[in-house]
């Protein structure tokens, strides 16, 4: 996490933790309206994102605050006694839970004397490690720029100490100016980069546009990729860690013999996501908005799986995506200590399934729900082409799932199940 010197601008691929972990104390605020239960949860979570890091957890602060203060975020009282929970526990880093402008965040560090960090920082950070992809590295590597540009003087504070003078006046900020412009160069080539990328995969999307397509969506470490592999036995990476993947991944799903559908895994979404990864995502991301069904996979043996769920619908309703078909997927059923949750989700949300992806359980009911939906969603239709129309046979192998092909005399006589909007718009008969 560290970066001391210069800003980098080109992503590093073996990047990796510090192996000395960073001495690192967490600061989470509790805003008027906040429940104290809820923001130690999400002190949890900043806990587990700083362990993801590499960092080294020494100390834990909870600070209650009216208003924001322009200057600190926390007022100078609460700063300056911060400052001596800095001494004392020899803290490298301080990060907090909210996000501070880069003002605030230059003045901390000087009363602190040591870096400081917000949560989006630590999110870029976690991304950075995490990425193995050209497409994750470049959609990172974007997102980090974007974030570090209104922050870069914090990179030369060091300047600060030197006095004006003949051959002294202003040497920090030309430095500043030029990567300025050296960070607006990086990021139009690799806004150029992602814009290539993209038309890649509208082009690989168009391909299996007809294609019925189930998404999963999910809070990070809720088991997705497990549960892909579980379906698909795609050997997508996963591991129990926060943003184990960030590539998206499509795999053909057989949901009976000669009936399919594609299965997406896509990136793990997280309370506060920053924005500036939601922009550069945007080519992953939309391999959720084309999906005909999003199956939200939620851990249920988390203790805060219900903010959980509204941080993911709530991202998803900012995606345009509100009223798109949901399956609600409740995992690691296994991991529970004891029945209560289950009971509770299960009268909650009655229409749900509950699953362990790591164990197998429920996965063939989840499988028979799939193809009900996959069924409701699409219709057989019954043809028969001559063998000259060799256009409309390869469009219906394109458009949907040839299920019987039966040569005669004059042709071919084929039983297709395709979604039953391109049935009406070829004109097809519909097998009742």
């Amino acid at each position: 996490m560290k970066q001391n010197g210069r800003p980098k601008f080109q992503y590093d691929a073996s990047q990796q933790p510090p192996e000395s972990p960073e001495r690192v104390l967490l600061v989470g605020i509790q805003w008027p309206g906040q429940l104290r239960e809820l923001v130690l949860e999400y002190m949890d979570e900043l806990d587990m994102l700083a362990q993801t890091a590499g960092a080294e957890v020494v100390g834990r602060e909870l600070v209650g605050r009216r208003d924001k203060d322009p200057a600190l975020l926390i007022g100078k009282g609460k700063a300056a006694e911060l400052a001596v929970i800095v001494g004392e526990t020899r803290a490298e880093l301080v990060i907090f839970d909210d996000d501070l402008t880069p003002a605030q965040a230059r003045n901390l560090e000087k009363i602190f004397e040591c870096r400081v960090m917000d949560r989006t920082g630590l999110i870029l950070d976690i991304f950075a490690l995490r990425a193995r992809s050209k497409e994750a590295k470049t959609q990172v590597e974007l997102a980090q720029l974007r974030y570090l540009l209104p922050r870069l003087t914090r990179a030369w504070t060091h300047l600060e100490r030197q006095q004006g003078g003949i051959g002294m006046r202003g040497p920090g900020e030309t430095q500043i100016e030029t990567d300025r412009r050296l960070i607006r160069d990086r990021i139009s080539k690799l806004t150029d980069e992602l814009e290539h990328i993209d038309r890649v995969r509208e082009t690989q999307r168009a391909g299996r546009e007809n294609t019925f397509r189930f998404a999963l969506a999910g809070y990070t470490n809720v088991g997705k990729s497990t549960l892909m592999n579980a379906l698909t036995q795609a050997g997508v990476y996963e591991e129990n860690l926060l943003f184990a993947t960030l590539d998206s991944t499509t795999r053909m799903l057989e949901l009976a013999a000669n009936e399919r559908a594609l299965l997406t895994d896509t990136v793990g979404f997280i309370r506060k996501l920053p924005t500036a990864l939601v922009a550069s995502f945007r080519s992953t991301l939309a391999e959720i908005k084309d999906a005909n069904v999003i199956m939200h996979v939620v851990d249920l043996a988390s203790p805060a799986y219900q903010d959980q769920m509204y941080e993911v619908e709530k991202l998803l309703g900012e995606m345009g995506l509100k009223d798109r078909s949901r399956l609600l997927v409740f995992n690691k059923v296994d991991a529970l200590e004891d029945n209560e949750p289950l009971i509770k989700a299960r009268k909650a949300f009655p229409a749900a399934l509950f699953i362990s992806a790591r164990q197998g359980v429920g996965i063939g009911d989840l499988l028979d729900r799939m193809r009900a939906i996959y069924a409701e969603s699409t219709v057989v239709v019954e043809v028969h082409l001559k063998y000259a129309e060799s256009e409309r046979t390869a469009e219906l192998y394109r458009v949907g799932n040839v299920l019987e092909k039966t040569p005669d005399e004059t042709g071919l006589n084929l039983r297709v199940r395709m979604p039953l909007t391109e049935a009406k718009r070829m004109k097809l008969k519909i097998k009742n």
